[in-house]
């Protein structure tokens, strides 16, 4: 695959991401949206996310068969470190032929318990 096609799958997937968002958190209103210049380089300047306007989170978004989870957390972490940004960093990912919500979020433990107690706050301890 040539250097332009993976950019190519990455910026459209980041699309498809901010729609799904706009689709399921904020019921079809157009408020997530792509990054401009996101990706390829322009974040290690500019330390942005992958999605706008998703409060509280920062998004690197990877559509990959060989996801490298590690270097992708690391990157993501970088990221928010060079914006200086209190958000959660997550990662979400999905292979060819995967349907948008069968993605893949992955964040760290902590991270998650966080997300896990407004859960449970939320919607109390029982099944």
């Amino acid at each position: 695959m040539s250097g332009k096609a993976p950019k190519r799958k990455g910026d459209g997937y980041e699309r498809e991401l901010a729609k799904y968002f706009n689709k399921i958190v904020f019921g079809d209103e157009d408020l997530v949206q792509r990054a401009p210049l996101s990706g390829g380089g322009a974040v290690k300047s500019s330390g942005g996310s992958d999605l706008k306007n998703t409060p509280h989170i920062y998004v690197e978004a990877k559509r990959t068969e060989k996801f490298q989870i590690h270097q992708s957390v690391a990157q993501v972490k970088e990221n928010i470190e060079i914006s200086q940004s209190d958000a959660m960093p997550i990662v979400i990912t999905r292979r060819n032929r995967q349907e948008t919500g069968d993605s893949l979020c992955v964040l760290k433990l902590d991270d998650f318990l966080e997300l896990y107690k407004l859960l449970i706050k939320e919607k109390g301890m029982s099944d």
